[in-house]
Parts: C-alpha cells; sequence; structure tokens
C-alpha cells in the first residue's frame, strides 16, 4: 500500500513524535522512511549568506543522518534528506520528485494568534498534498 513515507521534521521534539508512529507502521508494511528537514538560514546584516547557508544544511544533514541511523537500528529502511528553502514548497516538491506515497507529520497545535502570526506548515501541506496524509498531534515523546 504505501512504500515510501516521507516525513518532515523542524528540528523540534514535539516534531519527532511521529517517529514511534511510523516507525511502527513501516515495520508491518515493510515500507522505507524518507526524513527530510528543510533548512533555512535567516541572514543577519554583516553576516556572510554563503556561510550561514552552509552552516544550516549541514546541521540540518547532521539532525536527519542522525535520526535515520537510530531507525535502522530498528529495523526500519530509512533514508535521510535535506532541502533548502520555503518548508512547504519544499516538502511539496520532495513529494513528487522523490515518489512519495504518504506524508506524516506532526502538528503543534497552535491556536489563536499564534496560529495567525506563524501559520501551519502542516495546514499548509494538508490542503496541498497530492497524497495522503498522517497528521498527530505533537506530543513530547515517552521517556524511555
Amino acid at each position: 500500500m504505501y512504500k515510501r513515507i516521507l516525513v518532515p521534521l523542524d528540528g523540534s521534539t514535539l516534531a519527532e513524535g511521529v517517529l514511534p508512529h511510523v516507525t511502527e507502521l513501516a515495520k508491518s508494511l515493510g515500507a522505507e522512511v524518507v526524513l527530510l528537514r528543510v533548512a533555512f538560514a535567516h541572514i543577519f546584516p554583516g553576516a556572510d549568506p554563503i556561510a550561514t547557508q552552509v552552516t544550516a544544511v549541514q546541521e540540518a544533514e547532521d539532525y536527519v543522518t542522525g535520526l535515520a541511523k537510530k531507525l535502522q537500528e530498528q529495523g526500519v529502511r530509512a533514508e535521510a534528506k535535506v532541502r533548502y528553502g520555503d518548508a512547504v514548497e519544499e516538502i511539496l516538491d520532495h513529494v513528487a520528485w522523490d515518489h512519495i506515497d504518504l506524508i506524516a507529520m506532526a502538528t503543534h497545535g497552535r491556536t489563536g494568534l499564534a496560529r495567525v502570526v506563524m501559520g501551519s506548515v502542516a495546514e499548509q501541506v494538508l490542503r496541498r498534498a497530492p497524497v495522503p496524509m498522517l497528521l498527530l498531534r505533537a506530543a513530547l515523546p515517552p521517556e524511555p
């Protein structure tokens, strides 16, 4: 049914709360998990824009590579991907580019003014996704 599951992550522990669910789903379906981090760097006046972007991408690569290794240790086929730019656009572009057939992500559950000001990446992806989505309300993962 689902062969490639995309898990967009923003680097937060809350977003990682989707991983235990995805791990079990991938194991039961024999699916591969693609962990995606969209890097974006705020360029401050006087900062070297290229160095700032390179650092953001390297940190994102280290992050998703580490998580992919943890999934692999649990018997899940997993790979790490990094893109640079607008999170919503890059997630949607990656779905088509990498033959993804399910997106699984956490929503932070912002409400009120925070949602208006910050928006919801999960909501925007949901509205435009060309494939099914598994959307979970973010919660801190249980202590081991």
